[in-house]
């Protein structure tokens, strides 16, 4: 295809009915093209009309006019679709996915987690450093992933480091393989393989990655000195450390995980900053309300940090949570409907600490969330010695399984928000893809960026049943809901991977990209 300069949408003058007569729409069988047109798209952060060229041998778009073109403005036999009224978005970035293969794929695997991706409009996910075994905290951990991941990925799939005691020397050879960042934990993980770290070792991952194009993130949750409760490891403990409640109370396990746990974290974070001032600091999956005045009076003192946090956080209230719906474990915890609000308000302000919304999809084996059987599709397969836990916060696995209904998740919470479609594109779109350093490839619609688009319609309405849920375990708090929003089509670098009205997906097999150039 050849160009003029003018077609570039950042200069393009007023919607033209059609293309300008100097432009050359040139199609060969080394160069084919497809063409996404509708009435509604988010360009730029603003819905206009659009049609968007996209190369299907680089996989990038080559041009983009602020009007909807007819397919007679372009050479016959080329991939044309109006997709009007629906609205052709960025593919979505989910920046925060708990892939586990290898070692857990039991749990999930990158064919079953990217499969699902694609249903919900996720054309991109950063794979966390755990849990599979081995954690991506070493280059042979990372490259043993990379390995496994080969021919399996229906979306583009970036990787995370991990910060665990005593690896600090791998942190650099890391960015050099290509991951877009490292996250640690300040408490337990709940698996071995990957230990808490210590202000010690912030301190000496801070160094490390000082001058480092990347970003260093935290579980922020760790015991205060003094505390009623210490979360999972006590839950037998004596007075006062014990549970102050019976263990399949909602009530019980939101207060052995209590706000002061996630503010606590962050001031011990923030007071290693200093440490490497111009290295980006990321909050993952924020839960707790009350460390939102620390992270806003540290920004202002030109501290580099931001914070995300999650679907469910911003839909899932602990007033709601039955007895023993283990589904709704996670850790933070899901909190008072109070404090959703207050993530809500945050979120919405411009200036705000939160800059991005991502799934946190952690899942499991459904017997790993020991659900009782007054659950809705609760498992039978307890394992042995298990039986009496049913239901039993303390014990179960805690992680929300979502990845692939967050678009949906968040639209429908939102519609009584007052929320535009051009906020969900800023919060899991292009912010979330500069998170992670990508922003010069995805989060946008725009000239010389991956052709990733997800076709959504606004309006249509489905309920979460297990075709809903491509994850490979069919266990989530989101089972039975209605949620407004459902992705028509899903694109990933002008390839449609996903057509829910046509061939699914299709018979070409999975070709995502592993995304593992050095971040810039």
């Amino acid at each position: 295809m050849t160009l003029n300069p003018s077609t570039n949408r950042h200069h393009y003058p007023s919607p033209a009915p059609s293309p300008p007569n100097e432009i050359d729409f040139t199609m060969t069988a080394a160069n084919p093209i497809a063409v996404l047109a509708s009435s509604r798209a988010v360009l730029d952060g603003k819905l206009t009309a659009a049609t968007i060229v996209i190369s299907q041998a680089t996989g990038k778009i080559t041009s983009i006019f602020h009007s909807v073109l007819h397919a007679s403005d372009f050479p016959p036999g080329i991939s044309y679709i109006d997709h009007s009224p629906h609205i052709l978005l960025p593919g979505l970035v989910d920046a925060h996915v708990h892939l586990n293969e290898p070692g857990r794929t039991e749990w999930e695997g990158f064919w079953t987690g990217t499969r699902a991706a694609a249903f919900g409009g996720v054309t991109t996910v950063i794979d966390m450093p755990l849990n599979a075994i081995p954690p991506t905290t070493t280059v042979a951990g990372l490259r043993e992933k990379v390995q496994a991941a080969q021919g399996k990925c229906w979306v583009d799939v970036g990787f995370y480091g991990g910060i665990v005691p005593g690896n600090p020397t791998e942190l650099r050879p890391l960015v050099q393989e290509g991951v877009r960042g490292f996250k640690g934990f300040l408490i337990d993980s709940g698996v071995p393989e990957f230990p808490a770290v210590s202000s010690t070792d912030i301190a000496l991952a801070m160094a490390a990655l000082a001058d480092e194009p990347t970003t260093l993130m935290f579980h922020a949750e760790t015991i205060p000195p003094i505390s009623d409760s210490v979360g999972d490891d006590v839950q037998r403990s004596l007075p006062p450390l014990a549970p102050v409640g019976p263990l399949d109370e909602y009530a019980t396990f939101l207060a052995s995980r209590p706000s002061s746990f996630e503010t606590y974290a962050i001031a011990q974070i923030l007071s290693l900053a200093h440490i490497a001032p111009n290295l980006p600091l990321h909050i993952v999956h924020l839960s707790a309300i009350e460390a939102i005045p620390l992270l806003r009076e540290a920004i202002a003192n030109g501290v580099n940090i931001t914070a995300e946090t999650c679907f469910h956080y911003l839909s899932l209230a602990a007033e709601s949570v039955r007895n023993g719906d283990t589904r709704h474990k996670c850790c933070p915890p899901i909190r008072s409907k109070s404090n959703q609000d207050g993530l809500w308000e945050e979120l919405m302000q411009d200036d705000g600490c939160i800059k991005t919304v991502v799934s946190d999809h952690s899942p499991c084996t459904p017997n790993l969330k020991l659900l009782p059987s007054h659950i809705t599709n609760a498992s039978t397969n307890v394992v042995a010695g298990q039986e009496e836990s049913k239901g039993d916060f303390f014990s179960a696995w805690g992680g929300v399984s979502s990845v692939g209904l967050g678009l949906s998740i968040l639209w429908t919470e939102g519609q009584s928000r007052g929320i535009s479609i051009e906020d969900v594109v800023k919060w899991c779109c292009k912010k979330t893809a500069k998170q992670v350093g990508l922003e010069n490839e995805k989060g946008d619609l725009a000239v010389g960026l991956d052709g990733d688009v997800a076709v959504f319609d606004d309006q249509g309405v489905f309920e979460v049943g297990e075709e809903a849920m491509l994850f490979r375990n069919k266990c989530s708090p989101y089972q039975g809901m209605r949620l407004q929003g459902v992705v028509k089509e899903t694109w990933v670098r002008g390839q449609r991977v996903w057509d829910r009205e046509g061939s699914g997906f299709g018979k070409g097999g999975p070709n995502g990209k592993l995304l593992l150039e050095r971040r810039r």
